[in-house]
């Protein structure tokens, strides 16, 4: 088991975000999700906890039933070293649609084909053709 997750917080999209990027994926799936019940505190339905993986890392998600003056920040990203023209295209397709493109696909000094997205969620992702 890692001893160190990267952990999520959202804000009702949690499991939305979570089925979304398990279908970016391969060599992922849902380890284990809690909701909460009609007891509350959150909304009858949303995430309390769950661990998932994307590409054989696990990860962890909630959502917060407290609502927060802040989100995600580019200062943290998911980094992704994708393996093929078409997984990196894809990849920033499907993650921008919805979001914005920090730094467009394309030849960077430092990579032949780069990409920084915020996806829907406000999630960063950098993909890197290796």
């Amino acid at each position: 088991m890692q001893k160190i997750n990267t952990f999520l917080m959202f804000e009702g999209q949690a499991e939305e975000a979570m089925n979304f990027y398990l279908s970016l994926f391969e060599d992922s799936e849902v380890i284990s999700i809690s909701r909460y019940g009609p007891e509350g505190p959150g909304e009858e339905g949303t995430v309390i906890h769950a661990t998932f993986k994307l590409a054989g890392t696990t990860y962890m998600c909630i959502d917060s039933h407290v609502k927060h003056a802040f989100g995600f920040t580019p200062a943290i990203s998911l980094y992704v070293n994708c393996s093929s023209e078409h997984e990196i295209e894809t990849l920033c397709a499907k993650l921008s649609e919805g979001g914005k493109a920090l730094m467009p696909l394309g030849e960077y000094g430092f990579s032949r084909k780069f990409a920084w997205v915020a996806d829907r969620f406000g999630v960063t992702w950098q993909l890197n053709l290796a």
